[in-house]
């Protein structure tokens, strides 16, 4: 676990997590390919998340479990936070001098599209295995 700082791109959001975990997951669901126009590399953060100007970060609740924000001045996106836990997952962007980054995990492997896919080899979750997982938070 890692602490590490952050900043949307025009600045007005600064981010500090202290439990930042370096095995990152990639989420290959519709409305993370939606939300970003890709898939979505994230850094699970957990709830020791400091966040200035809050006044510009905007919650969108993409979900009946979970909403995403972004900054209302620039758009970056921020991150993607669990209603139940308050945990936050984060894009793996977002933090520039992380070290040891290793992709662990891939979500909704199954609505991968077929015009990309990713030479490591990790664990993979389905729609269904992603839903019993997170069945009791959801």
């Amino acid at each position: 676990m890692t602490i590490s700082e952050a900043n949307c791109l025009c600045g007005a959001v600064k981010i500090t997590a202290e439990d930042i975990d370096p095995k990152f997951t990639v989420c290959h669901c519709q409305s993370c390919r939606t939300w970003g126009g890709a898939p979505f590399f994230a850094v699970k953060c957990g709830t020791k998340v400091t966040i200035e100007g809050d006044d510009k970060v905007k919650m969108y609740p993409s979900s009946s479990w979970a909403s995403r924000a972004f900054c209302t001045e620039c758009g970056t996106h921020l991150f993607y936070k669990f209603n139940a836990t308050g945990e936050y997952n984060m894009p793996v962007g977002l933090f520039p001098h992380l070290q040891g980054l290793e992709m662990d995990m891939q979500y909704f492997s199954d609505m991968r599209p077929s015009y990309y896919c990713f030479s490591n080899e990790t664990k993979e979750m389905t729609t269904a295995e992603i839903m019993a997982y997170f069945a009791s938070s959801v």
